[in-house]
């Protein structure tokens, strides 16, 4: 070993006190893997290290942030697991759980198309972990088999959160990003987007990739690419059954409005088929995770060295240090199958399975009949602009159709950005009283009309539910709640 190697084992050794460091696992353009046993408790761990001048040349500090603020909050047996982030000035340290087997891209090149009872297996394991993302308000927004471990139990582990955001209620992402054939039409267009209808299409691509072999949307150049996925265009081999042959066109439905959701996909009878009792249970969020505390590893690591009172605060509050490490690494390495993740509630009924049969009715008259649903849904968020939320179990066409007339009666004018996104414009005249009539005309001149900017987006909100947003982008505040009520009387919900 030469002296800068000793250096740097010497370092990693004072960083890492409770590791051994091991072998390299892989090796980045700014970081690399290596293996690595906890010594607390013997179990092995993947450290992943980031070199901090390389991330910063790279311009993605953002990024690397993003992803280990996100996977800190996500536990489930089918996402990767996150133990601790230990940080220097020159480097930081993601100890991660260790994934033994490899990606399922490699799995997919060495076995080709899977049986469907397979392929049927992994594809119900990646739905509950997608959908435990969209349960905790996070878009994925780069799922593709490269980014899906398996490990020596075919068991799916999504990993690189890099892409990822998180989804406010009311606000739309525009990034295009993840990796073309596996990006919704509206990605590479685009347009705006609520995030959970983007991981559904990358599902409806993986899906297609297991059963098939092959990509659904391929092309020796990137425009050909784009036209394909744009409409739609694709071929459904005749060696699938008739099951999948339907499920498959519901996924990847180029218009997201009418895209299968996540409770879709679950009713559907492809997927249903076999569904393990614990898929079938509602995902937990993290809040609901962080009161779950096992009282027999607890007393394990206890038995370890540390105080129980510290042990079960640090759990319950989500503080990253020893104890809750050692916890989650004896936790896991206990769990036999991901059944153990949560057994605690495979018995719940799930209110995502549950789904509302469409209705051809006026667009959003049905609410006040029929929903619990009240018209003005004002909410505040981090950037305190207004935004009002309507719900409403009509065609997404039809709710449009009602839209454009009620703008155009309120004398709002328009732009159409999207098929279910429109930028608004209002001016408002002010209203000058008799007395003030007289007023000349210089002075008139002097009074300039106030203008409300905002934005409409219609997104799916459900199977069968659809909900409009209305944000202002410029303009009074309380201007721009009242023309929501004179736009919610427009639409008859007021």
């Amino acid at each position: 070993m030469n002296g800068s190697s000793s250096q740097i084992s010497s370092k990693r050794k004072s960083v890492l006190p409770t590791y051994k460091i091991g072998k390299t696992l892989g090796q980045g353009s700014f970081a690399k893997v290596k293996l690595a046993v906890h010594k607390t408790t013997g179990h092995n761990v993947a450290i992943k290290i980031l070199n901090r001048e390389k991330i910063k040349q790279m311009g993605i500090e953002a990024k690397v942030e993003r992803e280990i603020k996100i996977l800190r909050l996500l536990m489930h047996p089918h996402i990767i697991r996150q133990y601790e982030v230990i940080e220097t000035p020159e480097d930081i340290y993601v100890v991660m759980e260790y994934v033994k087997a490899g990606e399922l891209f490699d799995y997919i090149v060495e076995k080709g198309k899977l049986h469907e009872d397979e392929a049927r297996y992994l594809f119900q394991q990646i739905i509950s972990g997608v959908e435990y993302c969209h349960r905790n308000m996070i878009a994925h927004r780069d799922l593709k088999p490269e980014n899906i471990l398996m490990d020596t139990k075919c068991n799916i582990k999504i990993a690189d959160f890099g892409l990822s955001n998180v989804m406010h209620d009311g606000h739309f992402l525009k990034t295009s990003c993840g990796s073309p054939n596996y990006a919704a039409p509206e990605v590479i267009s685009g347009k705006l987007y609520a995030g959970p209808e983007v991981d559904i299409w990358s599902c409806g691509v993986i899906l297609y990739a297991i059963l098939c072999g092959n990509l659904p949307f391929d092309d020796e150049n990137m425009p050909g690419l784009f036209s394909k996925i744009k409409k739609g265009e694709y071929i459904l081999p005749d060696h699938l059954s008739y099951a999948a042959r339907d499920l498959i066109p519901r996924i990847l439905t180029v218009d997201p409005m009418m895209r299968i959701s996540i409770p879709g996909i679950r009713q559907h009878p492809w997927f249903s088929t076999k569904l393990p009792p614990y898929l079938a249970a509602p995902p937990l969020d993290t809040t609901e995770q962080a009161r779950e505390i096992n009282e027999e590893i607890i007393r394990d690591v206890v038995n370890i060295g540390f105080v129980e009172k510290h042990v079960r605060e640090s759990l319950f509050n989500r503080i990253q240090n020893e104890a809750t490490v050692a916890y989650y690494l004896v936790l896991d390495s206990r769990r036999r199958s991901p059944s153990d993740y949560f057994k605690s509630n495979v018995n719940k009924i799930s209110s995502f399975n549950s789904t509302i049969p469409a209705q051809t009715v006026a667009p959003f008259p049905a609410l006040v009949n029929h929903h619990l649903m009240a018209g003005l849904r004002p909410r505040v968020s981090a950037d305190k602009k207004w935004a009002v939320g309507l719900q409403s179990q009509a065609r997404p066409k039809d709710i449009m159709t009602a839209v454009f007339k009620a703008l155009q009666d309120l004398k709002v004018s328009w732009k159409q950005i999207g098929e279910y996104n429109i930028k608004c414009r209002w001016v408002h005249q002010s209203n000058i009283s008799k007395e003030k009539s007289n007023m000349m005309e210089a002075e008139l001149a002097m009074i300039s009309p106030t203008v409300l900017k905002f934005e409409l987006q219609l997104y799916k909100a459900g199977e069968g539910k659809y909900v409009l947003d209305i944000q202002r982008a410029d303009g009074p505040q309380f201007l721009f709640l009242d023309l929501s009520v004179s736009l919610l009387r427009e639409l008859h919900v007021i």
